[in-house]
């Protein structure tokens, strides 16, 4: 399959994708994908370091007759989501990513493919490898942990980097042009229960799945299903009867939960009932995102008992905070048209053995809604009685309209495509805003190209678009202003 992939235009993009993707790089496990990178740097003969925290940097002088041009910091996260269909067998730990041609798209076999932000990695790659690419001075920043935390952006110092322009290779629509960016907190409740003898009757597991996820800032505004709201409307319906023994629902804060599976306890007299209210649930779900949501099932099986199951109070004030808990967007931006200011996504729900986790991400271009979102949400759970973490602080990136290097891109895309790009800010967070507080006379952009579907088992991305973007990117690359 990685033959088909390494085959495919531009050659040195996608060679160095399938070099890229043959190696594990979960978040927090990026030991391999640093070493990796390492060796690659050493290969090429660039002066190349590891910061404290696991950063990689690569050096290479400006091409010939380049010189005069402004040190630019090229840089891409080397981490990548690690999400499959609940049907799929794959190690993420152990394994390459495997990869294979769809029409005008590369997509993984039941996994992400980690385009994000693997082709940005590979962008930086072919470019240090090249001896005919045009170029001025470049310092290759290859940041760890970008999707649980940012981590890498977060440590790095100041006075690491010389460069004065950083491209940021993490936008994922090709036509777009990135001036900023939302910041970012997680919310995490957790709160224990009484868990009492289940009673005689019989067990059902309940496994909701078949939503498309996928990315929790880009996606967010689709009103794409949430499988943990979604569960939580099957358990409402049966407050009272189905007795809760245990839950798992989504798997990653920054990805929209797609599956939700949970066992509860029904008594024989209140099964008939079960069955009614489970069905009109279950209808009304299917009918109000059938647009949306066409693969959504819902599944119930009969199983053998579990010992204990959550005491009536407590379930009916867990029930009752998921469903207050505000999901998805809070608020719409009033300064850029269609950019949504403010989410919450409630992104992965535990429950098991007398504890409960439950875990958001909220997002904000504006601090002081970031935090009237998470403050909101610590209402709701404090009411119930659960303990309330803040955690993850990053901040967002600010718009710079004047920003010369965004002059340099409009103008360019325009010359090559015959039509003006999209100059926007996103939902999502990139690491420019964090990278900007220890380099803040660093002027800074994102582009990249298409990839759908981030963050979940349909990410795809585009062959064409891919070839649209190199040429854009050698383009920028010998248009770098003069010093």
């Amino acid at each position: 399959m990685s033959e088909a992939i390494r085959n495919l235009s531009p050659k040195p993009l996608w060679n160095k994708f399938a070099d890229l993707n043959a190696v594990p790089r979960p978040s927090k496990k990026e030991a391999r994908v640093i070493q990796f990178m390492k060796d690659f740097g050493a290969s090429l003969g660039f002066e190349t370091l590891e910061d404290e925290v696991g950063n990689v940097i690569i050096k290479k002088p400006a091409s010939q007759g380049m010189e005069d041009r402004k040190a630019i910091v090229m840089q891409s996260h080397l981490d990548m989501v690690h999400q499959k269909n609940g049907d799929t067998v794959f190690d993420f730990d152990t394994q390459g990513i495997q990869m294979y041609v769809d029409g005008d798209w590369v997509r993984a076999n039941g996994t992400t493919l980690g385009a994000d932000n693997g082709l940005g990695v590979a962008t930086i790659m072919a470019i240090l490898d090249s001896d005919t690419i045009a170029h001025p001075a470049i310092e290759a920043l290859f940041t760890i942990d970008e999707e649980t935390g940012m981590t890498g952006a977060i440590g790095l110092k100041g006075g690491l980097l010389q460069g004065e322009i950083l491209l940021n290779l993490d936008t994922e629509e090709d036509d777009e042009i990135g001036v900023g960016c939302a910041g970012g907190v997680d919310v995490t409740a957790t709160g224990s229960y009484d868990a009492v003898s289940a009673p005689d009757g019989q067990a059902y597991t309940i496994t909701l799945k078949g939503l498309q996820g996928g990315h929790s800032g880009m996606d967010i505004i689709k009103g794409l299903g949430n499988a943990n709201k979604m569960m939580n409307r099957l358990l409402a319906a049966n407050k009272e009867i189905a007795h809760i023994a245990s839950l798992a629902g989504g798997s990653l804060r920054n990805a929209i939960p797609r599956e939700s599976v949970v066992t509860v306890v029904v008594k024989t007299e209140d099964i008939s009932e079960f069955v009614l209210q489970m069905e009109k649930t279950q209808f009304a779900l299917v009918e109000e995102y059938r647009l949306l949501e066409p693969g959504l099932t819902i599944e119930t099986q009969k199983v053998a008992s579990p010992a204990t199951v959550m005491a009536s109070k407590d379930q009916i004030a867990f029930i009752n905070a998921v469903y207050a808990a505000h999901n998805g967007v809070f608020r719409m931006s009033p300064a850029i048209e269609g950019l949504v200011e403010t989410s919450n996504n409630i992104a992965k729900i535990s429950l098991q053995n007398g504890s409960l986790n439950i875990k958001c991400l909220t997002r904000s271009s504006v601090d002081s809604s970031k935090d009237d979102m998470a403050a909101t949400l610590t209402a709701v759970f404090d009411m119930a009685g659960y303990t309330v973490a803040l955690s993850g602080h990053y901040p967002g990136w600010a718009p710079n309209m004047d920003s010369p290097i965004l002059k340099v891109l409009e103008e360019l895309y325009t010359s090559i495509n015959g039509e003006k790009p999209n100059v926007a800010a996103c939902h999502a967070g990139l690491e420019c805003g964090i990278l900007g507080q220890n380099y803040p006379g660093m002027d800074m952009i994102s582009f990249g190209p298409t990839i759908k579907g981030a963050h979940s088992p349909d990410e795809r991305a585009s062959i064409s678009s891919a070839q649209k973007y190199w040429k854009f990117v050698l383009e920028i690359l010998k248009n770098i202003p003069i010093k």
